[in-house]
């Protein structure tokens, strides 16, 4: 499939920049199915939108202060993102500037408060500016490390400042390691599960470590080109009971929701690495439903939902471009209903 097919229009003022208050007002479209015009509601209603048996599955990884600035001994400043930790307990890493960091080159944070905390620069992993990096402190883990200096990292076409941190991590995190968040969760509360949870339904979890290259823009001619990012995912054994109990509608919260289900279906591990591109022709197997929000063009996460929808996408998202529905990690919602047949919702 030609990337193009997966472009669309954005204007920047459709980026929203910051999250909504409360976090269930944010809109929902939702979706009516071929040839039916979408609903406009909220995302305080998704009790009303949910019944008995149904299995609502959430990702419950938590966004780590991966961001670090950093000085070299010489004073000149370098940032260093970590990506990913190794079984082996260092880190994959974005380094800036990476050519001017040598290997062995010891970074310090220039705030006398942050302690023993030092990161040691090794070699280079890619032609992306991926280093492999160590991070040496005074305490056991390096998340605890982290915490005092480390900043949570936004992605990059969020330019207003976060006032509360806790905005960009969902009601439920409960295990770091992501350096982003599983955005479609950002919109839930407490109250919204409790609502599905008297409506019938079940919440079930799953983790799946969140990296940045779930958010990259595909960059090939074609997408089948499209190198796939790996991700870490686990599902608890009581989801797996979960979805092993009867016949049930399965509504994935997120893209990470779907990816680790599908991944799990396809391998039957519940505990791996998957770098699993969900395309057209992709399998289905576990989800039914996505809720998710507005993606960045030209994304695999976009080539996921024209997969689960088909075609019809393109028109779900100019009705919410021409409605004001705030678009990207920030913005609205979407609730999708999986396309039956061949013909993939046209």
């Amino acid at each position: 499939m030609d990337t193009a097919e997966l472009d669309y229009p954005l204007p920047p003022g459709s980026i929203a920049q910051t999250p909504i208050e409360p976090r269930d007002a944010a809109r929902l479209l939702v979706d009516g199915g071929p040839g039916r015009p979408p609903a406009h509601r909220h995302v305080r209603d998704l009790p009303s939108l949910v019944g008995a048996g149904d299995l609502i599955v959430v990702n419950d990884t938590k966004v780590i202060p991966a961001r670090l600035h950093l000085r070299k001994p010489t004073g000149g400043a370098v940032e260093v993102l970590l990506l990913e930790r190794r079984p082996e307990g260092w880190w994959e890493a974005l380094v800036r500037p990476s050519r001017r960091v040598a290997v062995g080159a010891r970074l310090r944070p220039a705030a006398a408060e942050a302690g023993d905390l030092e990161v040691e620069v090794g070699e280079v992993l890619g032609d992306d500016g991926r280093r492999a990096v160590t991070v040496h402190g005074g305490a056991d883990d390096d998340l605890d490390v982290l915490a005092a200096v480390g900043e949570v990292p936004l992605p990059p076409y969020i330019h207003e400042p976060l006032g509360d941190v806790d905005r960009y991590q969902t009601v439920y995190a409960r295990t770091p390691g992501s350096v982003a968040a599983p955005t479609a969760g950002l919109h839930l509360t407490d109250d919204v599960l409790s609502g599905c949870r008297a409506a019938g339904a079940e919440v079930a979890t799953v983790d799946l470590v969140v990296g940045l290259g779930t958010f990259r823009p595909i960059t090939t001619d074609a997408v089948e080109d499209h190198p796939m990012h790996a991700e870490r995912y686990r599902i608890p054994d009581a989801t797996r009971e979960a979805l092993d109990h009867g016949d049930r509608r399965v509504l994935a919260v997120g893209t990470t929701v779907v990816r680790a289900l599908e991944s799990y279906a396809a391998t039957g591990e519940a505990v791996g690495t998957t770098s699993l591109f969900i395309r057209d022709g992709h399998p289905w197997a576990l989800v039914d439903r996505l809720l998710t929000n507005f993606h960045v063009p030209r994304s695999s996460l976009l080539a996921l939902v024209r997969s689960l929808v088909g075609p019809r996408w393109r028109d779900l998202y100019a009705v919410a471009l021409e409605e004001g529905y705030r678009f990207l990690s920030f913005g609205d919602a979407m609730l999708l209903e999986r396309a039956g047949g061949e013909d993939g919702g046209r």
